[in-house]
């Protein structure tokens, strides 16, 4: 079987939040691009945490959401891979640690993100390689 790199199957353009956006606003953006989660960067792109939609459902829980900024609610513990990371890496650390996407990272900075589906998506491709060439 190929062995995969993160930076093969990620996606580059990612959608992202700064620590100082509303999270009226985020919660905007996740439910435009129907994502359930993004990163979280500064101004130079640096990864600074993550925010998800339990982020945001326990923020609207506790708090008021129209005062409520990213950098309040955010993870700031992130599960990161370099664009080396191979694809099994990656998908042992969703099942033991059940999450949804991990930022891939080149010196601190965020250089795209692989979700359970590009997970998905790449192990579907691997599977249809191998019956063909049965």
């Amino acid at each position: 079987m190929k062995v995969t790199k993160a930076s093969e199957m990620m996606t580059g353009d990612v959608v992202t939040a700064t620590p100082k956006m509303s999270i009226i606003d985020v919660m905007e953006i996740i439910l435009e691009k129907r994502i359930s989660g993004m990163p979280v960067i500064d101004e130079e792109g640096m990864l600074v945490g993550i925010i998800s939609e339990i982020d945001l459902v326990n923020s609207m829980l506790s708090g008021n959401a129209a005062d409520t900024l990213v950098e309040e609610v955010m993870s700031t513990s992130v599960t990161t891979f370099p664009p080396d990371a191979n694809c099994a890496e990656i998908a042992s650390c969703f099942t033991t640690h059940r999450i949804r996407r991990v930022p891939i990272v080149d010196q601190g900075k965020l250089v795209g993100v692989v979700s359970r589906r590009d997970i998905l998506r790449e192990m579907f491709a691997n599977y249809e390689e191998i019956k063909s060439d049965i």
